[in-house]
């Protein structure tokens, strides 16, 4: 993912998401000599992420991505374009940040806040989708954007204490 890249294609966002999603699945790897479908869903949830997360820093800072020459979605295809992409991109996310849940990889602990914290992105993205102007849209859109760096972080912090707390306490698992 360079430069080049991000001013060749409006996929930009969506080709470094790939590229900026693979260092768990590496670090699996390195770690323990084989892939296995954690790495996947990590792997999957930040890919996922990336084009909500950066199409909302797109849609309120499209007239600078124009200026610079940068074809962000937003600019080339428009901004209701860009919402409809940033709420399917977001229901997919969802979904698969609470797979590891039900499929047994993680606790209720982490069930309960992927469910809690994918409502907020998922009513942010369809506030991002309904709202197309004026001050509710410019306020979505930065809405979104900030809580989607706290979604990030909300799953991985969980996902992270779940894995202290499985070597603190093997037998509790």
């Amino acid at each position: 993912y360079t430069m080049w890249l991000k001013r060749w294609t409006a996929q930009n966002i969506v080709i470094g998401g790939a590229a900026g999603a693979l260092p768990p699945v590496v670090a699996w790897a390195a770690a323990t000599g084989s892939l296995s479908m954690e790495p996947v869903l990590l792997f999957l949830i930040i890919f996922f992420w990336t084009p909500p997360h950066f199409w909302a820093l797109a849609l309120f800072r499209s007239d600078d991505y124009a200026r610079a020459g940068v074809p962000m979605l937003p600019v080339v295809a428009g901004p209701d374009a860009t919402r409809l992409q940033i709420l399917l991109y977001t229901i997919v996310l969802v979904a698969i940040a609470v797979a590891p849940w039900p499929l047994g990889y993680f606790s209720a602990v982490y069930g309960v806040t992927s469910t809690v914290v994918g409502a907020g992105m998922m009513w942010l993205a369809i506030s991002v989708y309904r709202y197309r102007e004026g001050v509710e849209a410019s306020r979505a859109t930065r809405r979104l954007f900030a809580f989607s760096i706290l979604y990030l972080f909300a799953l991985f912090a969980v996902l992270l204490l779940e894995v202290v707390v499985r070597a603190a306490i093997p037998l509790v698992w």
